[in-house]
């Protein structure tokens, strides 16, 4: 059995992380190294995990400064290139996995091909919503964003009940090889938050490799909104990410990224007008 790393990245969220730990224990069948990877917590919440972790023998890494969702991630896939892993895990600390194969199904199903780089399973949110297989997003529709009001329910997931290759993957549950990872030279640290799942995407694309998306397994992921800090500075955070991803990533002309940029730009001024 191929053996796999297992990056958590806490900030300022023990309690969800030693949740995490807990659900992640009781895999079975497979060679795994739990890493918690801390984004430079508050003391309270690092004093709390680094009692946990030493209590469970789980690998803890601390990060002088909070470099965000990628170079926290690197930290973590960095130790488990050392370490000769072949697979990593990456997912975030709200997470629940109640199922003791799951780990096992999908390192099975990437290992009988070598043409995946990604493998995620179906994931649920705390509303019901599926948030896999994703699907990146048109010309037209990033243009008029403000389309995006009236519509009727969320068109970015594809259908969630059939497995097979996929566009793109939730970054907040998903198995990677290890041998991709340092072909790509880790994850791109350009971007503090947000866009990770569009430009991993590209990068497995470019790389002539394949995304999978299993049906038949799922996770919990217990993500509120309201707990994650101030909207304003999140949405600015994310409109300075798919900036960063259509200017690096994306195939568009450079008349078409004017655009997008500008709608972008807009729509971020809008934003902080009306916060």
């Amino acid at each position: 059995m191929p053996s796999i790393a297992i990056v958590i990245l806490n900030y300022n969220t023990s309690f969800d992380c030693v949740k995490c730990v807990s659900f992640l224990k009781r895999q079975s069948g497979v060679n795994y190294e739990i890493i918690v990877v801390d984004n430079c917590s508050n003391q309270e919440d690092i004093s709390q995990l680094v009692s946990f972790c030493n209590q469970e023998n789980v690998t803890l890494l601390q990060s002088r400064e909070n470099m965000g969702y990628s170079a926290g991630n690197n930290i973590g896939l960095r130790y488990a290139a050392e370490k000769g892993c072949e697979y990593a895990l990456i997912i975030n600390p709200d997470v629940e996995i109640e199922e003791k194969n799951y780990l096992l199904k999908l390192l099975n199903k990437i290992e009988s091909d070598d043409n995946i780089a990604v493998i995620g399973s179906d994931t649920v949110n705390t509303e019901s919503f599926h948030q896999n297989p994703m699907r990146e997003i048109g010309y037209w529709e990033e243009l008029f964003w403000f389309l995006d009001f009236i519509k009727t329910k969320y068109t970015y997931i594809t259908d969630y009940e059939k497995s097979g290759y996929c566009e793109k993957l939730s970054g907040c549950c998903f198995i990677i090889r290890m041998s991709f990872v340092k072909q790509i030279g880790f994850l791109d640290e350009n971007t503090f938050l947000y866009c990770e799942e569009s430009i991993l995407a590209k990068q497995v694309k470019m790389a002539a490799k394949k995304m999978y998306y299993m049906a038949d397994l799922s996770a919990k992921h217990v993500h509120i909104k309201s707990e994650k800090g101030c909207v304003k500075n999140r949405i600015e955070l994310a409109v300075k990410s798919r900036i960063y991803y259509l200017v690096k990533y994306s195939e568009y002309s450079k008349h078409q990224l004017r655009w997008l940029v500008w709608s972008k730009r807009l729509y971020l001024a809008l934003v902080k007008r009306l916060l």
